[in-house]
């Protein structure tokens, strides 16, 4: 009996491990059940959504099923780029009631798929431009709550509003005053005046010079420079490829003061004003490819020039030549068949600075400038074929140089003094009327010229910088622009070279500085 009992025992061992073997057989071939993904310490998840309170900063191992994110409280005042690229089936994205001040220009790259984000009460001022415009999908958006400060900084977020088919809950600007507690969809966007300008310097050319005459010749750009330093008037060329301007060419002449290029008949003369020695007149011929002396000018008419003026009346070509000695005279030159010829003297024994041709209602002008009195207008007298003395600038006693713009209907004239202030006088007719004066102690040089529709002046002086000034359509005056530092400049001239819209300053002291005009969106 007792044997019975002990294999019955046994066999019953056998069947009870035989049992759990196949239990567990079937336990382990059994699919587990999922487990939940982690969930960072300052969230709470399910499967497809996370809460996160005191985060520090954007969770990065949340589930890549999420589809809604909720941060509140956050640590951190920043949303960095790609700050949810982890999360690229995201949905719904509430931010609402944090400190953000900055969100990265992309910051929200890769959420194809969200359609409701929540900016709302934080610490915003601006926001990138077109940060929304990935989010193809998104169909709702609240900014409310921020300090926004409609600048030019969010003129792009007043055009995407107007356009865009996403619903936003009405935004009020913060700043600036004018626009305080204004609603941002309501914004005109003509009271956005976003575009600026800026001269920046482009070139250095290691040199002084007195004189610079940009000219075209044979579809080509160049350059003429007065150069007594090194006793030349310097032709450069401007290279379109390497957009700079390269070295052509010399002339020679020990005295320079100025080297004015003139292309009479497709052919090309360079006229070179000397101190002394003589002036001459330089003809460039193309089958040698250098430039050879044509003709002398009377040292006896022409003994200490300053400046030079070239222009065309009735078809003929003339050039002017100011002459600064007690005994000399301003004279003019006449093109005729194979040279240049003398055709009139002008305003004797005056010590002429400066001279300007102005062109204006078919009636050719010539003001001519003096240290020792005020400014004289010239008419062209077309029954003697000569300048004919008009009048006197009396409000200017000694301009050390004139100049003249138009700014619609009106004429100006830009009248530089070495001691006292410069004059900017409206012209009207036999009279002029003052508009402002411009401080400019030492002032030898000024010019107004036109970029792309703004109206600036250049006036330097020998003891502080370069200052430009803007022309103020509204005012009718210049204002402060921009402050350069140019040494005792003694020309500006603007040149337009392909795109690139060049002022240079030659200087007496220092290196010739080639200044470039750039236009800057601040709304960008």
């Amino acid at each position: 009996m007792a044997g019975l009992r002990a294999r019955q025992a046994s066999g019953l061992r056998l069947l009870a491990l035989s049992t759990l073997g196949f239990c567990l057989m079937l336990h382990v071939g059994a699919k587990r059940p999922p487990k939940m993904p982690p969930c960072p310490p300052s969230c709470s998840c399910t499967r497809d959504t996370a809460f996160c309170v005191d985060s520090k900063a954007v969770p990065r191992n949340l589930p890549s099923e999420v589809i809604s994110l909720t941060l509140v409280n956050a640590a951190f005042s920043e949303i960095q780029d790609g700050a949810f690229s982890h999360l690229p089936l995201l949905q719904f994205l509430l931010l609402n009631s944090n400190k953000f001040t900055l969100i990265g220009d992309n910051a929200f790259t890769g959420l194809s798929h969200l359609q409701y984000l929540s900016l709302a009460n934080n610490n915003l001022q601006t926001l990138p431009r077109d940060i929304f415009r990935p989010l193809d999908i998104l169909s709702d958006l609240d900014l409310r709550g921020n300090s926004l400060n409609c600048d030019c900084k969010v003129k792009w977020l007043v055009e995407w509003l107007a356009h865009t088919n996403t619903t936003v809950a009405p935004i009020y600007c913060a700043s600036p005053p004018r626009f305080q507690e204004h609603k941002v969809q309501d914004l005109p966007l003509r009271e956005f005046d976003c575009i600026t300008t800026d001269f920046v310097l482009y070139q250095t050319l290691p040199f002084p010079a007195v004189s610079a005459e940009p000219f075209l010749y044979s579809s080509d750009l160049y350059l003429a420079l007065a150069q007594p330093g090194v006793s030349a008037c310097t032709v450069l060329k401007w290279d379109y490829v390497e957009r700079q301007l390269r070295d052509y060419d010399r002339i020679p002449a020990p005295s320079a003061v100025h080297c004015k290029p003139m292309v009479v008949d497709s052919q090309l003369y360079v006229v070179v004003a000397q101190l002394f020695g003589g002036s001459y007149i330089y003809h460039w011929d193309p089958n040698t490819t250098r430039f050879t002396k044509l003709q002398d000018i009377d040292p006896q008419r022409v003994r200490k020039p300053n400046d030079l003026e070239a222009f065309r009346i009735d078809g003929d070509w003339y050039f002017a030549v100011a002459d600064s000695s007690k005994a000399g005279a301003t004279s003019l030159y006449r093109w005729h068949q194979n040279g240049f010829y003398s055709h009139q003297a002008l305003h004797a024994w005056h010590r002429d600075t400066d001279l300007e041709f102005v062109d204006g209602e078919g009636k050719p002008r010539l003001i001519v400038s003096s240290s020792s009195q005020a400014p004289v207008i010239y008419q062209w007298s077309r029954t003697q074929k000569q300048f004919v003395a008009q009048g006197e600038v009396t409000q200017v006693p000694d301009a050390q140089a004139v100049k003249h713009f138009r700014a619609g209907r009106d004429s100006y004239l830009c009248l530089s003094r070495y001691i006292g202030d410069s004059k900017i006088l409206r012209w009207e007719g036999p009279r002029f009327s003052e508009v402002q004066a411009l401080p400019s102690r030492g002032s030898l040089a000024l010019q107004p010229f036109l970029v792309g529709g703004r109206r600036y002046l250049a006036l330097g002086s020998d003891f502080s910088f370069t200052q430009i000034y803007q022309w103020d359509e509204g005012r009718q005056k210049f204002v402060r622009f921009q402050e350069l530092a140019v040494q005792a400049p003694r020309a500006f001239c603007y040149m337009p070279a392909g795109d690139a819209q060049l002022l240079l300053a030659p200087s007496f002291k220092g290196q010739t500085l080639v200044y470039r005009h750039v236009v800057v969106d601040l709304s960008a």
